[in-house]
């Protein structure tokens, strides 16, 4: 049985995006389009409503390539234990005010039982620092935070 993976926006973005200039940005494009590639098979894929937002944003036709990239994805239902879960993770410390968008990824993932979250979001979401507090919430509702890690970690190669 394949693991169940909620996919966040800025995967899709690398993906999508003309290669950078920034070499760490330009490696995070590579390392992703060699999971995407190589390793996406592996898994069943999820996203959600808000990631649909996000990547139609922006410039028509990047936004059309950033979409094309979901057609093989299951959409997940943004429910009131997720909006409710999303903003006790704010209200509970584990993110910012300003983060209010990621919490949502975060408690989508969790209140559908993903096992991994998959990102490039390391301020908030992939961030060592923040994700016993993100974990110890998510408990104390009741949920259990899936893993949360970048592709070049998930591809453990």
């Amino acid at each position: 049985m394949r693991r169940k993976l909620y996919l966040e926006t800025t995967i899709l973005s690398y993906l999508a995006a003309r290669p950078s200039r920034d070499l760490i940005v330009a490696a995070h494009q590579q390392l992703t389009h060699e999971w995407w590639s190589s390793h996406r098979q592996e898994f069943e894929l999820y996203t959600s409503q808000v990631v649909v937002q996000e990547v139609s944003a922006g410039d028509p036709e990047v936004a059309a390539k950033r979409l094309e990239l979901l057609a093989d994805t299951q959409l997940l239902t943004t429910t009131s234990e997720a909006l409710a879960l999303a903003e006790e993770l704010v209200l509970g410390g584990a993110l910012p005010q300003k983060a209010a968008e990621d919490a949502a990824h975060v408690a989508i993932a969790t209140v559908n039982g993903m096992d991994f979250v998959l990102t490039w979001n390391c301020k908030h979401i992939a961030n060592a620092r923040l994700l016993r507090a993100m974990s110890d919430v998510c408990f104390d509702q009741g949920f259990e935070l899936p893993v949360i890690c970048t592709p070049e970690e998930l591809m453990g190669d």
